[in-house]
């Protein structure tokens, strides 16, 4: 009998990252090894730590948030006066054709 190990193709899933070995003959996987995955907490108390650093973290974004969410009409306004300000300076430009006009 011929040797299992030659001939297979190793492939590399990129959902999961496991290693597949698929028979080029018969278009089957023969074996499949999954990643090793970290475990979910080493060090609780560094684990512990991270997560009261984060309610700060989210309080800033929250800040920011807040702020750029008050100054949005500003600006907002700010952009739509100087587009209005173009288009008046370059009366060159035809308006948009409505749609309803075309019937």
């Amino acid at each position: 009998m011929k040797n299992m190990s030659k001939g297979l193709i190793e492939v590399a899933c990129p959902c999961c990252q496991a290693v597949l070995k698929i028979d080029p003959e018969t278009s089957a996987v023969i074996t499949h090894k999954l990643p090793e995955k970290p475990p979910p907490v080493e060090d609780l108390a560094a684990a512990v730590a991270k997560l009261k650093g984060e309610s700060g973290r989210r309080e800033e974004v929250f800040q920011r948030n807040v702020e750029a969410t008050r100054s949005h009409g500003a600006v907002l306004s700010r952009k739509f006066d100087e587009l209005l300000k173009q288009a008046k300076e370059d009366p060159s430009e035809r308006p948009p054709v409505n749609p309803f006009d075309l019937d």
